[in-house]
């Protein structure tokens, strides 16, 4: 994600700050520095440090069980609102998705355990009274204040994470629990129905209450949910078709002698991006359009392709599904990947091929369709 960077490491996964989390450190200070100045602003600042390292674990949870499942997960990105584990692909085993949905919230379960035994069964008991978990809370910076104000934090995450609503962790639950009746699509369709219809009533309280950050959580759920149905449905179709149907058979390649002036010219007369350099049958690299533009605003000479080319391409073969290897590219941050029929290279596919793929696709079903039913209408 743009506008992120980098402060840990953790398992080989990055973990990145968002620009924008900083409003919430001046939310906190802005919150506990009015009682009590200065030294309260200072306190409601550890206070959100503190949190979002749950969070941070929370999402580690999440992300520890993936790669245990092969799953790879490329970063963690603290957002004013919560985290987001940034994970290669959708899990293929309903099983898989409700193990690494769960172990986020079994985290914060833990964490809030060891905060009770630390600050004392008699906190805890004030606490969790019929009133609610801050009810009677003073806004005076101590250490009390800190571990109650942590512990029902922590409970408000499973809370709130547990909530059945796609994509929250509970939302990811039921998706896995209906996949096992009825398969992905249709409940991802289900799940995706019940987080949104969720997010507007979320909506509605936050706005009739004035809670706008629960309002802006309405948007991030429905948006989400919208998103998760999208993506189901494209992997749907995009299964229906092999990558050696999707490839360009008619794409220009270049050879080890050509220069970068002649891939300016290819790209400004073919609107082609991506070129093969070949060698005879062989593949040597690729260049995309990116590369050539980065040529031009560093270098002085017309460099040769095998210069700006590069060597670490991704093998795809060319009966995987458009799905599968979308999967792989996400996995592998790689935008145009290569096609080869055991070890004949066939050519290349980017993500805007698969792209395109999927939008005549889906028309093609619609009028399949639509000749289905006028078909079957009486005359």
């Amino acid at each position: 994600m743009s506008w992120s960077f980098r402060i840990a490491q953790v398992f080989g996964i990055d973990i990145k700050i968002h620009i924008t989390f900083f409003l919430i450190l001046i939310l906190g200070a802005v919150q506990w520095g009015g009682p009590a100045g200065l030294s309260g602003a200072a306190f409601g600042v550890l206070l959100m440090l503190l949190l979002f390292t749950c969070v941070t674990l929370h999402e580690l949870g999440h992300s520890v069980v993936a790669l245990h499942f092969g799953i790879p997960v490329r970063e963690i990105i603290l957002l004013p609102l919560g985290g987001v584990a940034v994970i290669g692909r959708n899990p293929d085993k309903p099983l898989h998705e409700l193990l690494i949905a769960i172990a986020g919230p079994l985290v914060n379960v833990v964490i809030a355990i060891i905060l009770l035994l630390i600050s004392g069964f008699a906190i805890g008991l004030n606490v969790l009274d019929g009133r609610g978990l801050l009810s009677g809370l003073q806004m005076t910076p101590s250490l009390s204040t800190l571990l109650v104000w942590l512990l029902s934090a922590n409970l408000s995450l499973v809370i709130f994470n547990l909530i059945p609503a796609f994509p929250l962790d509970g939302g990811r639950v039921l998706r896995a629990l209906l996949a096992m009746a009825m398969g992905y699509p249709r409940a991802t369709v289900i799940a995706s129905g019940i987080g949104q219809v969720a997010a507007i009533i979320l909506g509605i309280v936050g706005v009739l209450s004035g809670n706008f950050v629960l309002a802006l959580i309405a948007i991030f759920i429905f948006t989400g949910a919208g998103q998760e149905s999208s993506e189901a449905q494209a992997r749907t179709v995009l299964d229906t078709l092999r990558v050696r149907d999707a490839y360009n058979r008619h794409a220009i390649s270049l050879t080890v002698g050509d220069r970068m002036s002649k891939v300016v010219g290819h790209i400004l007369t073919s609107y082609q991006p991506d070129f093969a350099v070949t060698q005879g049958d062989r593949l040597l690299g690729i260049i995309t359009r990116e590369d050539v533009l980065r040529a031009l605003n560093t270098e002085t000479s017309d460099l040769y392709v095998t210069q700006m080319m590069r060597r670490d391409f991704v093998r795809v073969n060319a009966d995987q599904s458009l799905h599968e290897v979308r999967d792989i590219m996400s996995e592998k941050g790689a935008r145009t990947v290569a096609v080869y029929d055991n070890e004949q290279f066939l050519g290349l596919v980017s993500l805007e091929d698969i792209a395109e793929a999927f939008t005549v696709l889906s028309f093609v079903q619609r009028f399949e369709q639509r000749r289905t039913t006028a078909g079957s209408q009486p005359a």
